[in-house]
């Protein structure tokens, strides 16, 4: 099995890094394809294993490629622009986190569960109808009465003491 495995490695890395464009993928690719090679060699069907050792190879390659279309490319976090390095919420943004997250609470928990799995955990209607046992259609209403909800709570004169804490308000 080695005397014929052997004298193709070079042909399949060089395939290898024509079809994925990176050195060190493509090098990655072909051991993968070898162990796969190594391990199957007893169900190979031919008696010509190039063809065989190929479209493994062919088929990982195409995977990775897949694979990497699905994740994106990455780049080393040194390379990462400033720009995208997380920051610290400004007072504002954590003061009317809090708010929101009081105004959440004050919800009922029909409306509360429907609004968090909605909105929060990105579930889709039917999930959420799922989950909480009740038809799409009365999630849709009852995500809608949360919104309206929340959003007077938030925009009423109360809203600047929930919970009997004073919050700040922006003054302009």
């Amino acid at each position: 099995m080695l005397s014929l495995v052997e004298p193709l490695i070079p042909t399949l890395r060089r395939y290898a890094r024509g079809l994925l464009r990176d050195v060190e993928a493509a090098d990655d690719t072909v051991q993968d394809c070898l162990e796969k090679v190594v391990a199957n060699w007893h169900r190979r069907r031919n008696d010509d294993p190039r063809t065989w050792i190929f479209a493994i190879l062919h088929n990982l390659a195409i995977n990775r490629l897949r694979q990497k279309t699905r994740r994106g490319y990455a780049i080393p976090i040194e390379d990462m622009p400033e720009a995208t390095n997380a920051t610290a919420a400004t007072q504002e943004e954590t003061i009317y986190g809090k708010e929101v997250l009081l105004a959440i609470e004050r919800l009922p928990p029909d409306h509360r569960s429907v609004i968090l799995l909605i909105s929060v955990e990105d579930l889709s209607y039917a999930e959420a109808a799922k989950v909480l046992g009740i038809p799409a259609g009365t999630v849709m209403s009852r995500l809608s009465r949360a919104r309206e909800q929340l959003r007077a709570i938030l925009e009423s004169p109360r809203a600047n003491v929930i919970a009997g804490q004073p919050q700040l308000r922006i003054v302009k």
